[in-house]
Parts: C-alpha cells; structure tokens; sequence
C-alpha cells in the first residue's frame, strides 16, 4: 500500500505543476497578447484532462537472496611443451667376448694293468697206502680187548708233518675202551703215511687229518 500512495502522491504533483505551469502560461499570454480564444481552448483541454489513480498492485514478498555460489570455472591445464628437437635414441655397443679357448683333453696314463691271477699249489693233507697201514693198525689187536672181547669205533685227529709222518694224535671220539683209544693213536703214529699239505707256493707244511678205526673181532 505504501508504493501505491506514494505512486499517487507523485501523479497529483505531476498534474499540479502541470495546472501552474498552464496558468503562468496563460498570464504570461495574456501579457503578451496572444489571442484570448487559443488560450481558452487550450486551458479546456489541459483542464479536463481526467487522471486516471492507478489501482494499487498486491505486493509481492521479495525473492528470496540466491545463496548459491556460481561453480568455479574449470580448471584448463595449459598444454605440454612440445619438444621439437627430438634426440636420436642412444646407440648401446656391446663388446663380443672372445671364442672360449678349445679345451685340451690332457692325456692321462692308463691304469696299470691288474696282477695276472696268482696260481696256488696248496693242497691238504693226502693219505698215501691207507688201506695197507689201516689193516695193520687193526691186525694189531690189542690182546686185553681180545680176551674180554672189547670191540669199537675210534674217531681220531692227528697233525701230520712236512714229512708226511704223524706228529701227533688224539681222540675225537671215543669207542668207550681206553684199551681201543690208545690202540688207535699209537698205529695211526707208527703205520700211517701221507703226502703232506702244500702251502700256495707248493712248499710242504704241517696240516691236520682225521679218520676213524674200526675194531672188530671175527
């Protein structure tokens, strides 16, 4: 309401100055001399001018403030510098090594060769006439086991010599008679003969034999 009073305020100045100043115009007219009949016409028609008051407009509220901010301007990276000179690619030399010297087999001696296999001549003990010097030791009956009638077997080991004789003697089993034991050794040490044992050189050497003596009465 208020910007329309003050709107009809400032129409009713305007129209007042108007009036005065038709009125200075028309002393000053009739000062001058001017035709009485224009200025009546002209008085008429500034005086029946109808002022119109303008209807008062609704106010409206204000908009309100715009409280954005307007977006900040894009960020333009300036372009990279172009380089026109542009440098040859860097030329890498590689030194060759040499050939790799040849390779000298050394020559090595050959292996001496293995001893030829020795050739043994060892041998053992071998009875020589066994069955002529067996039957002696049983013709030599021992005369006590003859009477009460004594009959066995006598296992016996004895030891022959380089000679080829009995060096010694000893039951290896019993026939159970003392009388036939003792009978046993003492012929083997008086009839038996051997080839004696050789050694691998062929040299004669003492060796141990074994056998059994039978007793038996017809």
């Amino acid at each position: 309401m208020a910007y329309a009073d003050q709107q009809m305020s400032g129409n009713k100045i305007v129209a007042i100055v108007i009036v005065g100043l038709i009125h200075l115009a028309v002393g000053y007219a009739l000062v001058t001399g001017l035709a009485y009949s224009a200025m009546k016409k002209a008085i008429e028609r500034v005086t029946t001018v109808n002022i119109e008051e303008p209807k008062p407009e609704e106010s409206k509220p204000p908009p309100p403030p715009d409280t954005k901010e307007p977006p900040p301007p894009p960020i333009v990276a300036p372009p990279p510098p172009i380089n026109i000179s542009v440098a040859p690619p860097p030329v890498t030399t590689v030194a060759v090594p040499p050939p790799p010297a040849p390779v000298i087999p050394i020559a090595r001696p050959a292996p001496p060769a293995p001893p030829a296999p020795r050739v043994s001549h060892a041998r053992g003990v071998q009875p020589k006439g066994q069955a002529r010097w067996a039957a002696r030791i049983q013709e030599n009956y021992p005369s006590r086991a003859v009477r009460s009638g004594t009959e066995g077997t006598v296992g016996v080991s004895v030891t022959v010599g380089p000679n080829g004789k009995v060096s010694a003697c000893s039951v290896s089993s019993s026939s159970g008679s003392d009388v036939l034991d003792e009978a046993a050794c003492d012929g083997m040490r008086r009839y038996a003969q051997f080839d004696p044992a050789l050694d691998e050189d062929g040299n004669p050497t003492s060796a141990s034999w074994g056998t059994r003596i039978v007793y038996r009465l017809n």
